[in-house]
Protein backbone atom coordinates (compact mmCIF):
# COMPACT_ATOMS: atom_id res chain seq x y z
CA UNK A 1 0.00 0.00 0.00
CA UNK A 2 2.71 2.51 0.88
CA UNK A 3 4.34 1.80 -2.79
CA UNK A 4 1.32 2.36 -4.37
CA UNK A 5 1.01 5.78 -2.25
CA UNK A 6 4.51 7.09 -2.94
CA UNK A 7 4.14 5.56 -6.76
CA UNK A 8 0.76 8.13 -6.69
CA UNK A 9 2.77 10.89 -5.37
CA UNK A 10 5.58 10.57 -8.41
CA UNK A 11 3.32 10.68 -11.20
CA UNK A 12 1.37 13.71 -9.58
CA UNK A 13 3.47 16.19 -11.15
CA UNK A 14 1.33 14.86 -14.52
CA UNK A 15 -1.50 16.46 -13.15
CA UNK A 16 0.28 19.75 -13.26
CA UNK A 17 -0.78 19.82 -16.77
CA UNK A 18 -4.56 18.90 -16.27
CA UNK A 19 -4.79 21.49 -13.79
CA UNK A 20 -2.89 24.54 -16.04
CA UNK A 21 -5.18 23.73 -18.92
CA UNK A 22 -8.38 22.66 -17.15
CA UNK A 23 -10.05 26.00 -17.57
CA UNK A 24 -9.71 25.48 -21.09
CA UNK A 25 -9.74 21.73 -21.03
CA UNK A 26 -10.77 19.36 -19.37
CA UNK A 27 -12.54 20.94 -16.23
CA UNK A 28 -14.60 23.09 -18.87
CA UNK A 29 -15.39 20.04 -20.46
CA UNK A 30 -16.54 18.09 -17.65
CA UNK A 31 -18.59 21.27 -16.14
CA UNK A 32 -20.46 21.51 -20.00
CA UNK A 33 -20.97 17.62 -19.96
CA UNK A 34 -21.90 17.17 -16.41
CA UNK A 35 -24.05 20.33 -16.15
CA UNK A 36 -27.26 18.94 -17.49
CA UNK A 37 -26.81 15.76 -15.28
CA UNK A 38 -26.04 17.66 -12.01
CA UNK A 39 -28.67 20.12 -12.34
CA UNK A 40 -31.08 17.15 -12.55
CA UNK A 41 -30.24 15.22 -9.77
CA UNK A 42 -29.53 18.51 -7.36
CA UNK A 43 -32.86 19.63 -8.69
CA UNK A 44 -34.94 16.48 -7.47
CA UNK A 45 -33.17 15.95 -4.46
CA UNK A 46 -33.06 19.22 -3.45
CA UNK A 47 -36.62 19.67 -4.66
CA UNK A 48 -38.32 22.74 -2.81
CA UNK A 49 -42.54 23.28 -2.23
CA UNK A 50 -43.52 26.56 -2.29
CA UNK A 51 -44.27 27.81 1.33
CA UNK A 52 -45.82 31.36 1.87
CA UNK A 53 -43.91 32.15 -1.05
CA UNK A 54 -40.69 30.91 -0.08
CA UNK A 55 -39.16 27.58 -1.27
CA UNK A 56 -38.69 25.20 1.46
CA UNK A 57 -36.14 22.12 0.62
CA UNK A 58 -38.30 18.76 0.87
CA UNK A 59 -34.47 16.74 1.96
CA UNK A 60 -34.87 19.44 5.05
CA UNK A 61 -38.82 18.86 5.90
CA UNK A 62 -37.96 14.93 6.25
CA UNK A 63 -35.20 15.63 8.36
CA UNK A 64 -36.73 18.06 10.54
CA UNK A 65 -40.16 15.45 10.47
CA UNK A 66 -37.91 12.71 11.57
CA UNK A 67 -36.01 14.31 14.45
CA UNK A 68 -39.42 15.44 15.97
CA UNK A 69 -40.70 11.92 15.63
CA UNK A 70 -37.66 10.28 16.88
CA UNK A 71 -37.28 13.20 20.21
CA UNK A 72 -41.29 12.13 20.57
CA UNK A 73 -40.94 8.13 20.15
CA UNK A 74 -37.51 8.34 22.69
CA UNK A 75 -38.94 10.86 24.94
CA UNK A 76 -36.45 13.29 24.61
CA UNK A 77 -33.57 11.90 24.62
CA UNK A 78 -31.08 14.79 24.27
CA UNK A 79 -32.35 16.12 27.43
CA UNK A 80 -32.93 12.69 29.71
CA UNK A 81 -29.54 11.63 28.09
CA UNK A 82 -27.14 14.28 27.92
CA UNK A 83 -25.29 14.09 31.43
CA UNK A 84 -25.02 9.78 30.56
CA UNK A 85 -23.50 10.94 27.58
CA UNK A 86 -20.72 12.83 29.35
CA UNK A 87 -20.74 9.98 32.03
CA UNK A 88 -20.28 7.37 29.17
CA UNK A 89 -17.26 9.59 26.98
CA UNK A 90 -15.55 10.16 30.18
CA UNK A 91 -15.29 6.65 31.12
CA UNK A 92 -17.48 6.04 33.50
CA UNK A 93 -19.30 2.68 32.35
CA UNK A 94 -16.46 1.47 30.93
CA UNK A 95 -16.14 -1.78 33.12
CA UNK A 96 -19.57 -2.93 31.75
CA UNK A 97 -18.94 -1.69 27.97
CA UNK A 98 -15.52 -3.10 27.91
CA UNK A 99 -14.27 -5.21 30.44
CA UNK A 100 -16.86 -7.42 32.46
CA UNK A 101 -19.56 -9.87 31.74
CA UNK A 102 -22.79 -8.73 31.15
CA UNK A 103 -24.33 -9.99 34.04
CA UNK A 104 -25.29 -6.22 34.71
CA UNK A 105 -28.00 -6.68 31.56
CA UNK A 106 -29.39 -10.31 33.22
CA UNK A 107 -27.01 -12.33 30.79
CA UNK A 108 -25.82 -15.50 33.23
CA UNK A 109 -22.40 -15.60 32.01
CA UNK A 110 -20.98 -18.63 33.64
CA UNK A 111 -17.56 -17.70 35.54
CA UNK A 112 -14.78 -19.00 34.18
CA UNK A 113 -11.15 -18.83 34.15
CA UNK A 114 -11.48 -18.80 30.48
CA UNK A 115 -11.67 -16.14 28.11
CA UNK A 116 -15.34 -14.39 28.48
CA UNK A 117 -16.62 -14.00 24.79
CA UNK A 118 -18.45 -11.13 25.81
CA UNK A 119 -14.93 -9.28 27.15
CA UNK A 120 -13.44 -10.05 23.75
CA UNK A 121 -13.75 -6.19 22.94
CA UNK A 122 -11.32 -5.50 25.36
CA UNK A 123 -8.75 -7.34 23.12
CA UNK A 124 -10.21 -5.22 19.90
CA UNK A 125 -12.36 -7.70 18.43
CA UNK A 126 -15.44 -5.99 18.95
CA UNK A 127 -14.61 -2.42 18.36
CA UNK A 128 -11.52 -0.32 17.06
CA UNK A 129 -11.54 3.01 19.11
CA UNK A 130 -12.75 4.33 22.24
CA UNK A 131 -16.14 6.55 22.47
CA UNK A 132 -14.26 9.62 22.70
CA UNK A 133 -12.30 8.64 19.24
CA UNK A 134 -15.72 7.69 17.86
CA UNK A 135 -17.26 10.92 18.95
CA UNK A 136 -14.18 12.84 17.52
CA UNK A 137 -13.91 11.10 14.33
CA UNK A 138 -18.15 11.66 13.27
CA UNK A 139 -17.66 15.40 14.87
CA UNK A 140 -14.48 15.74 12.48
CA UNK A 141 -16.58 15.21 9.63
CA UNK A 142 -19.62 17.58 10.58
CA UNK A 143 -17.78 20.08 12.28
CA UNK A 144 -16.39 22.13 9.26
CA UNK A 145 -16.76 24.60 6.78
CA UNK A 146 -20.69 24.73 7.46
CA UNK A 147 -20.09 26.00 10.85
CA UNK A 148 -17.87 29.18 9.37
CA UNK A 149 -19.48 29.23 5.67
CA UNK A 150 -22.53 28.08 6.34
CA UNK A 151 -24.14 30.06 9.47
CA UNK A 152 -22.59 33.31 8.18
CA UNK A 153 -24.69 32.67 4.97
CA UNK A 154 -27.83 32.08 7.27
CA UNK A 155 -27.32 35.27 9.16
CA UNK A 156 -26.54 37.55 6.16
CA UNK A 157 -29.56 36.34 4.51
CA UNK A 158 -32.33 35.27 7.17
CA UNK A 159 -31.12 37.81 9.82
CA UNK A 160 -30.25 36.84 13.38
CA UNK A 161 -33.58 34.91 13.58
CA UNK A 162 -32.53 32.36 11.86
CA UNK A 163 -29.97 31.64 14.51
CA UNK A 164 -33.44 30.60 16.63
CA UNK A 165 -34.32 28.09 13.96
CA UNK A 166 -30.80 26.57 13.93
CA UNK A 167 -30.41 25.88 17.44
CA UNK A 168 -33.89 24.02 17.70
CA UNK A 169 -32.69 21.51 14.63
CA UNK A 170 -29.63 21.33 16.01
CA UNK A 171 -31.75 20.09 19.63
CA UNK A 172 -34.10 18.09 17.53
CA UNK A 173 -31.07 16.61 15.40
CA UNK A 174 -29.46 14.86 18.89
CA UNK A 175 -32.49 12.63 18.77
CA UNK A 176 -31.58 11.06 14.97
CA UNK A 177 -28.21 10.94 15.88
CA UNK A 178 -28.75 8.54 18.74
CA UNK A 179 -31.19 6.33 16.85
CA UNK A 180 -29.07 6.08 13.89
CA UNK A 181 -25.63 5.45 15.79
CA UNK A 182 -27.02 2.87 18.40
CA UNK A 183 -28.46 1.02 15.06
CA UNK A 184 -24.69 1.49 13.57
CA UNK A 185 -23.48 -0.33 16.48
CA UNK A 186 -26.35 -2.97 16.94
CA UNK A 187 -25.60 -4.45 13.23
CA UNK A 188 -22.07 -4.11 12.70
CA UNK A 189 -19.98 -6.62 10.99
CA UNK A 190 -16.79 -7.64 12.91
CA UNK A 191 -13.93 -9.42 10.92
CA UNK A 192 -11.51 -12.11 12.62
CA UNK A 193 -8.97 -10.10 13.09
CA UNK A 194 -11.31 -7.21 14.61
CA UNK A 195 -11.69 -4.78 11.83
CA UNK A 196 -15.19 -3.63 11.78
CA UNK A 197 -17.72 -2.50 8.92
CA UNK A 198 -20.82 -0.73 9.82
CA UNK A 199 -23.15 1.95 9.35
CA UNK A 200 -26.05 2.65 7.26
CA UNK A 201 -25.50 -0.23 5.07
CA UNK A 202 -25.11 -3.12 7.51
CA UNK A 203 -28.41 -2.11 9.66
CA UNK A 204 -30.73 -1.84 6.22
CA UNK A 205 -30.01 -4.90 5.02
CA UNK A 206 -29.85 -7.03 8.24
CA UNK A 207 -32.46 -5.18 10.10
CA UNK A 208 -34.85 -4.91 7.79
CA UNK A 209 -33.94 -8.38 6.92
CA UNK A 210 -34.32 -9.39 10.59
CA UNK A 211 -37.95 -7.53 10.77
CA UNK A 212 -38.90 -9.54 7.34
CA UNK A 213 -38.61 -6.68 4.83
CA UNK A 214 -34.82 -8.39 3.27
CA UNK A 215 -35.83 -7.11 -0.40
CA UNK A 216 -36.42 -3.74 0.67
CA UNK A 217 -32.98 -3.52 3.07
CA UNK A 218 -31.11 -4.75 0.43
CA UNK A 219 -31.90 -2.49 -2.31
CA UNK A 220 -31.94 0.63 0.32
CA UNK A 221 -27.95 -0.83 1.54
CA UNK A 222 -26.31 -0.65 -1.96
CA UNK A 223 -28.39 2.78 -2.82
CA UNK A 224 -27.21 4.45 0.57
CA UNK A 225 -23.45 2.55 -0.17
CA UNK A 226 -23.23 4.34 -3.56
CA UNK A 227 -24.53 7.71 -2.88
CA UNK A 228 -21.67 7.35 0.40
CA UNK A 229 -19.10 6.91 -1.90
CA UNK A 230 -19.64 9.77 -4.57
CA UNK A 231 -20.07 11.88 -2.17
CA UNK A 232 -16.57 11.35 -0.37
CA UNK A 233 -15.07 12.02 -3.31
CA UNK A 234 -16.82 15.47 -3.59
CA UNK A 235 -18.38 16.62 -0.81
CA UNK A 236 -16.04 14.78 1.36
CA UNK A 237 -12.88 15.32 0.01
CA UNK A 238 -12.71 17.68 -3.32
CA UNK A 239 -15.12 20.43 -2.00
CA UNK A 240 -13.19 20.36 1.08
CA UNK A 241 -9.37 20.49 -0.84
CA UNK A 242 -10.84 23.65 -3.38
CA UNK A 243 -11.96 25.70 -0.12
CA UNK A 244 -8.90 25.51 1.84
CA UNK A 245 -6.93 26.07 -1.30
CA UNK A 246 -8.54 28.88 -1.89
CA UNK A 247 -7.91 30.41 1.53
CA UNK A 248 -4.43 29.34 2.39
CA UNK A 249 -3.12 30.88 -1.77
CA UNK A 250 -5.08 33.86 -1.21
CA UNK A 251 -3.61 34.62 2.61
CA UNK A 252 -0.08 34.27 0.82
CA UNK A 253 -1.11 36.10 -2.23
CA UNK A 254 -0.75 33.59 -4.61
CA UNK A 255 -3.26 33.47 -7.56
CA UNK A 256 -3.82 30.71 -10.30
CA UNK A 257 -4.06 26.91 -10.28
CA UNK A 258 -0.33 26.23 -9.73
CA UNK A 259 -0.59 26.99 -6.19
CA UNK A 260 -3.77 25.52 -5.70
CA UNK A 261 -2.18 22.29 -7.62
CA UNK A 262 1.13 22.03 -5.06
CA UNK A 263 -0.91 22.80 -2.17
CA UNK A 264 -3.22 19.58 -3.11
CA UNK A 265 -0.44 17.17 -3.42
CA UNK A 266 0.80 18.65 0.30
CA UNK A 267 -2.59 18.06 1.37
CA UNK A 268 -3.04 14.60 -0.07
CA UNK A 269 0.62 13.53 1.24
CA UNK A 270 -0.94 14.14 4.70
CA UNK A 271 -4.53 13.15 4.25
CA UNK A 272 -2.79 9.65 3.12
CA UNK A 273 -0.28 9.32 6.05
CA UNK A 274 -3.65 9.30 7.93
CA UNK A 275 -6.05 6.94 6.20
CA UNK A 276 -3.85 4.57 5.06
CA UNK A 277 -3.68 3.77 8.81
CA UNK A 278 -7.70 3.00 8.86
CA UNK A 279 -9.96 3.95 11.60
CA UNK A 280 -7.84 3.71 14.39
CA UNK A 281 -5.56 6.18 13.23
CA UNK A 282 -8.03 8.63 11.88
CA UNK A 283 -9.65 8.12 15.81
CA UNK A 284 -6.10 8.93 17.15
CA UNK A 285 -5.80 12.31 15.18
CA UNK A 286 -9.17 13.03 14.97
CA UNK A 287 -9.09 13.26 18.76
CA UNK A 288 -6.29 15.56 18.61
CA UNK A 289 -7.48 17.90 16.23
CA UNK A 290 -10.93 18.35 16.76
CA UNK A 291 -10.30 19.66 20.48
CA UNK A 292 -8.30 21.78 18.86
CA UNK A 293 -9.89 23.34 16.21
CA UNK A 294 -12.27 23.89 19.11
CA UNK A 295 -9.98 25.71 21.56
CA UNK A 296 -8.90 27.81 18.32
CA UNK A 297 -11.53 28.95 17.27
CA UNK A 298 -14.55 28.42 19.50
CA UNK A 299 -12.15 30.52 21.98
CA UNK A 300 -11.58 33.46 19.66
CA UNK A 301 -15.29 33.23 19.38
CA UNK A 302 -15.44 33.59 23.12
CA UNK A 303 -12.69 36.60 22.94
CA UNK A 304 -14.83 38.53 20.95
CA UNK A 305 -17.83 37.71 23.11
CA UNK A 306 -16.35 39.09 26.21
CA UNK A 307 -14.98 42.33 24.55
CA UNK A 308 -18.63 42.86 23.86
CA UNK A 309 -20.35 41.32 26.67
CA UNK A 310 -22.51 44.89 26.92
CA UNK A 311 -23.85 43.96 23.64
CA UNK A 312 -24.70 39.94 24.16
CA UNK A 313 -28.38 40.69 25.80
CA UNK A 314 -29.10 42.78 21.96
CA UNK A 315 -27.83 40.00 20.49
CA UNK A 316 -30.54 37.43 21.97
CA UNK A 317 -32.97 39.80 21.50
CA UNK A 318 -32.65 39.74 18.17
CA UNK A 319 -32.28 36.31 17.49
CA UNK A 320 -35.13 35.70 19.75
CA UNK A 321 -37.77 38.50 17.96
CA UNK A 322 -36.50 37.97 14.80
CA UNK A 323 -37.41 34.54 14.60
CA UNK A 324 -41.24 35.33 14.52
CA UNK A 325 -41.07 38.98 13.33
CA UNK A 326 -38.21 39.20 11.23
CA UNK A 327 -36.80 42.50 9.79
CA UNK A 328 -38.41 43.84 6.28
CA UNK A 329 -36.24 41.78 3.59
CA UNK A 330 -35.66 38.73 4.76
CA UNK A 331 -38.27 37.12 3.22
CA UNK A 332 -40.88 36.96 5.39
CA UNK A 333 -40.91 34.33 8.74
CA UNK A 334 -40.49 31.28 6.30
CA UNK A 335 -37.65 32.90 5.02
CA UNK A 336 -35.75 33.03 8.34
CA UNK A 337 -36.86 29.49 9.00
CA UNK A 338 -35.68 27.95 6.07
CA UNK A 339 -32.59 29.64 6.58
CA UNK A 340 -32.22 28.66 10.07
CA UNK A 341 -33.33 24.82 9.41
CA UNK A 342 -31.53 24.18 6.21
CA UNK A 343 -27.92 25.63 6.97
CA UNK A 344 -27.96 23.19 10.69
CA UNK A 345 -29.10 20.84 8.62
CA UNK A 346 -26.44 20.50 6.29
CA UNK A 347 -23.91 21.46 9.13
CA UNK A 348 -24.79 18.07 11.45
CA UNK A 349 -25.84 15.98 9.06
CA UNK A 350 -28.06 13.97 11.64
CA UNK A 351 -30.77 11.71 9.89
CA UNK A 352 -28.13 11.66 6.81
CA UNK A 353 -26.43 8.64 8.62
CA UNK A 354 -22.79 9.00 7.49
CA UNK A 355 -22.01 9.54 11.52
CA UNK A 356 -23.37 6.01 11.96
CA UNK A 357 -20.14 4.75 10.26
CA UNK A 358 -17.75 6.26 12.84
CA UNK A 359 -19.75 5.33 15.91
CA UNK A 360 -20.22 1.92 14.57
CA UNK A 361 -16.10 1.10 15.37
CA UNK A 362 -16.25 1.73 18.87
CA UNK A 363 -15.21 -0.50 21.25
CA UNK A 364 -18.33 -1.63 23.14
CA UNK A 365 -20.44 -4.43 23.35
CA UNK A 366 -24.02 -2.27 24.54
CA UNK A 367 -25.15 -0.40 21.42
CA UNK A 368 -26.96 2.19 23.15
CA UNK A 369 -24.32 3.20 25.01
CA UNK A 370 -22.61 4.80 21.46
CA UNK A 371 -25.52 6.37 20.49
CA UNK A 372 -25.88 8.13 23.57
CA UNK A 373 -22.20 9.51 23.06
CA UNK A 374 -23.53 10.32 19.52
CA UNK A 375 -26.49 12.98 21.44
CA UNK A 376 -23.69 15.23 21.81
CA UNK A 377 -22.81 15.67 18.30
CA UNK A 378 -25.28 18.03 17.03
CA UNK A 379 -24.95 19.69 20.53
CA UNK A 380 -21.77 20.55 19.83
CA UNK A 381 -21.48 20.87 16.25
CA UNK A 382 -24.78 23.63 15.95
CA UNK A 383 -25.69 24.60 19.26
CA UNK A 384 -22.70 25.60 20.89
CA UNK A 385 -20.30 25.56 17.52
CA UNK A 386 -22.57 27.11 15.12
CA UNK A 387 -24.19 29.45 17.89
CA UNK A 388 -21.12 30.76 18.65
CA UNK A 389 -20.45 31.55 15.22
CA UNK A 390 -23.67 33.21 14.52
CA UNK A 391 -22.97 35.25 17.82
CA UNK A 392 -20.24 36.81 16.82
CA UNK A 393 -20.97 38.40 12.90
CA UNK A 394 -24.48 39.30 14.99
CA UNK A 395 -21.99 41.19 17.61
CA UNK A 396 -19.95 42.38 15.44
CA UNK A 397 -22.47 43.84 12.86
CA UNK A 398 -23.65 45.89 16.37
CA UNK A 399 -20.63 46.90 17.29
CA UNK A 400 -19.90 48.56 13.94
CA UNK A 401 -23.25 50.10 13.56
CA UNK A 402 -22.67 51.61 17.65
CA UNK A 403 -19.07 52.96 16.48
CA UNK A 404 -19.23 53.78 12.72
CA UNK A 405 -22.78 54.28 11.56
CA UNK A 406 -22.82 51.32 9.31
CA UNK A 407 -22.91 47.90 9.49
CA UNK A 408 -20.07 45.14 8.38
CA UNK A 409 -22.83 43.54 6.39
CA UNK A 410 -27.41 44.16 5.56
CA UNK A 411 -29.24 41.51 6.40
CA UNK A 412 -30.86 40.00 3.68
CA UNK A 413 -28.48 40.40 1.54
CA UNK A 414 -28.75 38.16 -1.33
CA UNK A 415 -25.29 38.37 -3.51
CA UNK A 416 -23.84 37.22 0.01
CA UNK A 417 -24.65 33.59 -0.38
CA UNK A 418 -20.97 31.75 -1.16
CA UNK A 419 -19.44 34.19 0.49
CA UNK A 420 -19.34 32.86 4.36
CA UNK A 421 -16.11 32.28 4.50
CA UNK A 422 -15.50 35.93 3.48
CA UNK A 423 -17.83 37.33 6.30
CA UNK A 424 -16.95 35.34 9.11
CA UNK A 425 -13.24 36.61 8.37
CA UNK A 426 -14.37 40.21 8.18
CA UNK A 427 -16.19 39.81 11.51
CA UNK A 428 -13.77 38.40 13.20
CA UNK A 429 -10.86 41.14 11.58
CA UNK A 430 -13.21 43.31 13.19
CA UNK A 431 -12.23 42.36 16.75
CA UNK A 432 -8.90 40.74 16.55
CA UNK A 433 -6.75 42.22 13.89
CA UNK A 434 -5.08 39.53 11.36
CA UNK A 435 -7.31 36.63 12.79
CA UNK A 436 -7.92 36.01 9.31
CA UNK A 437 -4.36 34.12 9.50
CA UNK A 438 -5.77 32.25 12.06
CA UNK A 439 -9.43 31.58 10.69
CA UNK A 440 -7.18 30.34 7.40
CA UNK A 441 -5.29 27.62 9.52
CA UNK A 442 -8.82 27.28 11.05
CA UNK A 443 -10.45 26.33 7.60
CA UNK A 444 -7.87 23.79 6.62
CA UNK A 445 -7.82 21.74 10.05
CA UNK A 446 -11.73 21.74 9.11
CA UNK A 447 -10.78 20.50 5.58
CA UNK A 448 -8.07 18.00 6.57
CA UNK A 449 -10.55 16.75 9.38
CA UNK A 450 -13.34 16.59 7.59
CA UNK A 451 -11.50 14.27 4.37
CA UNK A 452 -10.20 11.95 6.95
CA UNK A 453 -13.56 11.21 8.60
CA UNK A 454 -15.17 10.91 4.55
CA UNK A 455 -12.48 8.54 3.32
CA UNK A 456 -13.79 6.27 6.04
CA UNK A 457 -17.14 6.82 5.12
CA UNK A 458 -16.80 6.52 1.47
CA UNK A 459 -14.54 3.31 2.19
CA UNK A 460 -17.04 1.28 3.96
CA UNK A 461 -19.73 2.14 1.38
CA UNK A 462 -16.74 1.07 -1.19
CA UNK A 463 -16.00 -2.23 0.34
CA UNK A 464 -19.92 -3.01 0.77
CA UNK A 465 -20.43 -2.87 -2.97
CA UNK A 466 -16.42 -4.13 -4.21
CA UNK A 467 -16.23 -6.93 -1.05
CA UNK A 468 -13.27 -6.32 1.52
CA UNK A 469 -9.91 -7.07 -0.33
CA UNK A 470 -7.09 -4.93 -0.01
CA UNK A 471 -6.84 -4.53 -3.56
CA UNK A 472 -10.20 -2.62 -3.30
CA UNK A 473 -8.80 -1.06 0.39
CA UNK A 474 -6.15 0.11 -2.37
CA UNK A 475 -8.23 1.30 -5.09
CA UNK A 476 -10.53 3.55 -3.35
CA UNK A 477 -7.34 4.77 -0.99
CA UNK A 478 -5.46 6.04 -3.55
CA UNK A 479 -8.20 7.14 -5.92
CA UNK A 480 -9.47 9.77 -2.60
CA UNK A 481 -5.89 11.12 -2.79
CA UNK A 482 -6.30 11.44 -6.89
CA UNK A 483 -9.25 13.43 -5.84
CA UNK A 484 -7.71 15.78 -3.35
CA UNK A 485 -5.47 17.36 -5.99
CA UNK A 486 -8.32 17.39 -8.35
CA UNK A 487 -10.48 19.35 -5.80
CA UNK A 488 -7.55 21.20 -4.93
CA UNK A 489 -6.83 22.45 -8.62
CA UNK A 490 -9.54 22.35 -10.94
CA UNK A 491 -13.15 24.49 -10.81
CA UNK A 492 -15.80 21.81 -11.33
CA UNK A 493 -18.69 23.22 -9.62
CA UNK A 494 -21.43 20.92 -11.45
CA UNK A 495 -19.59 17.73 -9.99
CA UNK A 496 -19.73 19.28 -6.13
CA UNK A 497 -22.62 20.52 -6.54
CA UNK A 498 -23.93 16.75 -8.10
CA UNK A 499 -21.89 15.27 -4.83
CA UNK A 500 -24.01 17.60 -2.85
CA UNK A 501 -26.93 15.86 -3.59
CA UNK A 502 -25.55 12.15 -3.70
CA UNK A 503 -25.10 12.96 0.40
CA UNK A 504 -28.22 14.19 1.04
CA UNK A 505 -29.79 11.38 -0.93
CA UNK A 506 -28.49 8.90 1.74
CA UNK A 507 -31.19 10.37 3.77
CA UNK A 508 -34.07 8.75 2.23
CA UNK A 509 -32.68 4.83 2.86
CA UNK A 510 -31.60 6.37 6.14
CA UNK A 511 -34.37 7.57 7.62
CA UNK A 512 -36.94 4.48 5.87
CA UNK A 513 -34.64 2.39 7.86
CA UNK A 514 -34.75 4.34 11.05
CA UNK A 515 -38.39 4.46 11.23
CA UNK A 516 -38.50 0.46 10.87
CA UNK A 517 -36.04 -0.13 13.55
CA UNK A 518 -36.71 2.18 15.93
CA UNK A 519 -38.27 -0.48 18.36
CA UNK A 520 -35.00 -2.19 17.89
CA UNK A 521 -33.00 1.22 19.36
CA UNK A 522 -35.44 0.94 22.39
CA UNK A 523 -34.61 -2.61 22.83
CA UNK A 524 -30.69 -1.57 23.31
CA UNK A 525 -31.67 1.13 25.18
CA UNK A 526 -33.70 -0.46 27.96
CA UNK A 527 -30.96 -2.71 28.33
CA UNK A 528 -28.32 -0.57 28.63
CA UNK A 529 -29.90 1.64 31.12
CA UNK A 530 -30.59 -1.75 33.09
CA UNK A 531 -26.77 -1.93 33.28
CA UNK A 532 -25.70 1.16 34.17
CA UNK A 533 -28.23 1.79 36.96
CA UNK A 534 -26.88 -1.05 38.97
CA UNK A 535 -23.26 0.80 38.38
CA UNK A 536 -25.14 4.05 39.55
CA UNK A 537 -26.58 2.22 42.91
CA UNK A 538 -23.03 1.03 43.68
CA UNK A 539 -21.23 4.48 43.30
CA UNK A 540 -23.93 6.43 45.71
Amino acid sequence: MKRKFLLLITLLPVLNLMAQDSDKGIAALIEEKFKPVSDTWAGIIFYKIPIMGQGFPVIVIILFLAALYFTLYFKIPQFKFFKTAIKVVAGKYDDIDHHSADTLAGDPTPNTDEDIPETIAVEGHHGEVSHFQALSAALSATVGLGNIAGVAVAIAIGGPGATFWMILVGLLGMASKFTECTLGVKYRDVDEDGTVYGGPMYYLKKGLAEIGKGSLGKFLAVFFAVMVVGGSFGGGNMFQANQSAKMFTNLLGLNGQDAGFYFGIVLAVLVGIVIIGGIKRIGKVAEKIVPFMAVLYVGAAIIILIMNFNLIPTAFKLIVTNAFTPMAGLGGFIGVLIQGFKRATFSNEAGVGSAAIAHSAVKTKYPASEGIVALLEPFIDTVVICTMTALVLIITNLHAIEKTGQALFNYGDKSLDGKGVELTATAFDSMIPHFSIVLTIAVVLFAFSTMLSWSYYGLQGWKFIFGRSKKADMIYKLLFLFFVVIGASVKLGSVLDFSDAMIFAMVFPNIIGLIFLAPKVREELTRYLKAIKKVDNKTR
